[in-house]
């Protein structure tokens, strides 16, 4: 009889890049319907993978930890896809559907930590006096106004990942720059240009790649749903956002509009007209306890199954 093997993804410690790459190591050995790829390592050498599960014509493509004090966001993704993969190995249900009919519905790509670099400047996986650290905290001291290293959002080059994207970034430059983001720092840094930093042009290209129905940005925290870019209509993605508002108990939110240009989902509903959410999961401040975790997994797994599934006759 095969053994349960469910508890390969940690949530009750934090989430470094090292155990995330473990976990993802780990989830596509344990699980054949698993396979990861590695889409790039960052200027330090950390890798940026992605894990792959289920065979299904909807190709969705899900992404967390965009900014490192986000990190909670990373075990979020990887325990769904455990889950997953062992609902469809022992014919179990993961929010009441069979997980094989999840797997034969669609083809979900998980990039679980898209800024590794910054998550272990808060995690503790880079430690305080080593040269990584230190680097950080010379960019920090530019701004004393923000925590250190709590407060980190950006990759280790002080850039922030979520404004690296070709869909109004010059705008956002406009806005961060007279926020006083001028330089590299903790956060709300644009980078020299669009797709500058390597995180940032492996997510586009690999999401060119995957040519997704659908794009969930997971970010933290506010409880709510952001699923509109300008003034670009996609079909289909008020129903998603307003399905995604009711089973999850969140807020469907207008984006502010300092915060409404050159992110991922904005840069995806841009270039590819179809449905892109940031999901801002949890409540309170940055970085969120662990303590939420399951609270946050609950209300985020309707999403997800949601998400992967689309709507009878819609998107």
């Amino acid at each position: 009889m095969r053994r349960c093997i469910l508890g390969i993804v940690k949530t009750d410690v934090p989430m470094t890049a090292a155990l995330c790459s473990q976990t993802i190591d780990a989830l596509a050995e344990a699980y054949p319907c698993c396979r990861k790829e590695i889409l790039t390592e960052t200027a330090f050498g950390r890798p940026m993978k992605a894990l792959v599960i289920g065979s299904g014509e909807r190709k969705v493509l899900f992404t967390a930890a965009h900014h490192g004090n986000e990190w909670i966001t990373a075990p979020l993704l990887l325990k769904f896809i455990e889950e997953l993969a062992e609902g469809i190995t022992t014919g179990g249900t993961l929010w009441g559907v069979n997980a094989r009919t999840i797997q034969k519905a669609a083809t979900i790509h998980a990039v679980a930590m898209v800024d590794p670099d910054g998550v272990d400047l808060v995690t503790g996986g880079i430690a305080p006096g080593t040269l990584e650290y230190a680097s950080a905290e010379s960019l920090a001291a530019r701004y004393p106004g923000i925590p250190f290293p709590d407060g980190w959002k950006a990759n280790l080059l002080g850039v922030d990942l979520n404004l690296q994207y070709p869909a109004g970034w010059l705008m956002a430059r406009e806005i961060k720059f007279a926020a006083g983001y001028t330089r590299p720092g903790p956060r709300d840094y644009v980078g020299r240009a669009p797709l500058s930093q390597r995180e940032s042009k492996a997510l586009a290209e690999y999401t060119r790649q995957v040519d997704p129905q659908l794009v969930l940005a997971y970010h933290t925290q506010g409880k709510a749903i952001y699923w509109q870019f300008r003034d670009c209509q996609v079909p289909g993605a008020q129903a998603l956002a307003r399905e995604f508002a009711r089973v999850s108990g969140y807020r469907m939110e207008d984006t502010p509009y300092e915060s409404s240009f050159a992110g991922y989902k904005d840069w995806f509903i841009q270039t590819f007209r179809r449905p892109g959410f940031t999901i801002e999961a949890g409540s309170g401040e940055n970085p969120l306890p662990l303590s939420q975790f399951d609270t946050i997994y609950r209300d985020n797994l309707g999403i997800l199954t949601t998400a992967a599934l689309g709507l009878p006759g819609g998107a």
